[in-house]
């Protein structure tokens, strides 16, 4: 891993190889145009002990032309929304923007947001970015992707909806354009995605061709089950997109976590991360104590000097203050020293020859 990392972010948040999974809670339009709703879902974030909040940055103009397309896949959340509707309907209000911000850094959150075009790179370089999106829908926009990458800021680019040639391309105008920190996230670009197609297993892949990125995943199935799995294949990034109450309707709150799945997010990436540890065999020092309890061999009946050793008056039970188990067969047919007393962990010193 290159020098250049693990990236520092406000709050003593970081992304990093080596560090906790950084937790991005993306409000996209859960605030179903009220800034109070937005509010209130930056706070549930960091209650819910998100590292981030990310927001998107755009108009409906800036992302389509009236008249376009219009969504005719009877599937799809959208269906038979106009793009230019669907956007005006979702966009964040950029004079939000700040006093999202600010809120959200007076709660211990990282704050930032996707930009969608040129424009908004110039407004959001205003608010003093720490760290800048791409979605998947804008990977392959190379003026685009320079823009951004010119601010010198780390990037966090989604790989939905392309080939690993576009993503190697995408990476290079990056990095020629001065971005030296890039995170990539794995990601399925279908709303919501299926566990099926999620295909977690790209993540090791994607860590041996861009050796130089931290790799992780924007993800849309529902629940943290691909999530959690994503933490043990080496994602050290999670995005979700979050809302208050699903119930509440939204253009993403069908695929978005409630406040307790956050938070649940939040506990049981840390507890993948933490339970990877490092390749171990043998005993460990906190194991040492549960020794006692493996099985050992014990005399099971009263037994005189010259007594012979059977299956019967010897058995292998817990605890292990007797000989090994693997000794168990050898002692068949031996025979006593002494007496011994039944219960009495065998030793050597009790077998005659």
């Amino acid at each position: 891993m290159s020098s250049t990392y693990p990236i520092q972010l406000p709050n003593g948040r970081i992304i990093g190889h080596h560090h906790k999974p950084f937790i991005i809670a993306e409000m996209s339009g859960n605030h179903n145009q009220s800034l109070e709703r937005a509010m209130k879902i930056v706070a549930a974030a960091a209650q819910a002990g998100a590292d981030a909040i990310k927001l998107q940055t755009y108009t409906a103009d800036t992302m389509t032309l009236r008249g376009a397309h219009t969504i005719t896949d009877p599937n799809s959340l959208w269906y038979q929304y106009e793009l230019h509707d669907l956007y005006k309907q979702a966009y964040t209000p950029w004079e939000w923007h700040e006093p999202l911000f600010r809120y959200a850094a007076s709660l211990g959150l990282v704050a930032f947001s996707s930009p969608f075009d040129e424009t908004s790179v110039d407004f959001l370089e205003k608010l003093d970015m720490p760290i800048y999106k791409i979605a998947s829908f804008e990977n392959t926009d190379h003026p685009l992707l320079a823009k951004i990458a010119r601010t010198g800021k780390p990037v966090i680019m989604s790989t939905g909806v392309a080939s690993a040639a576009d993503i190697t391309e995408s990476v290079a105008v990056l990095r020629d354009n001065g971005c030296r920190q890039l995170v990539l996230l794995k990601c399925t670009s279908t709303y919501p995605a299926s566990p099926e197609n999620t295909n977690l297993r790209t993540i090791p892949s994607m860590q041996e061709l861009y050796a130089d990125c931290i790799i992780g995943l924007s993800d849309h199935t529902m629940g943290i089950g691909a999530a959690v799995a994503a933490v043990a294949l080496g994602a050290r990034v999670i995005e979700k997109h979050f809302t208050l109450r699903r119930a509440d309707g939204g253009v993403d709150s069908t695929f978005s976590l409630e406040p307790e799945e956050l938070a649940a997010l939040v506990t049981e990436t840390e507890r993948a991360f933490a339970a990877l540890g490092e390749v171990q065999y043998g005993i460990q020092e906190s194991e040492k104590n549960s020794l006692l309890y493996k099985r050992s061999i014990y005399v099971a009946e009263d037994m005189q000097a010259g007594d012979v050793f059977t299956t019967t008056n010897l058995r292998r039970i817990r605890p292990a203050n007797g000989l090994p188990p693997k000794y168990y067969e050898l002692l068949l047919g031996k025979k006593a020293v002494r007496p011994i007393t039944k219960g009495t962990p065998l030793t050597w010193d009790m077998v005659l020859g």
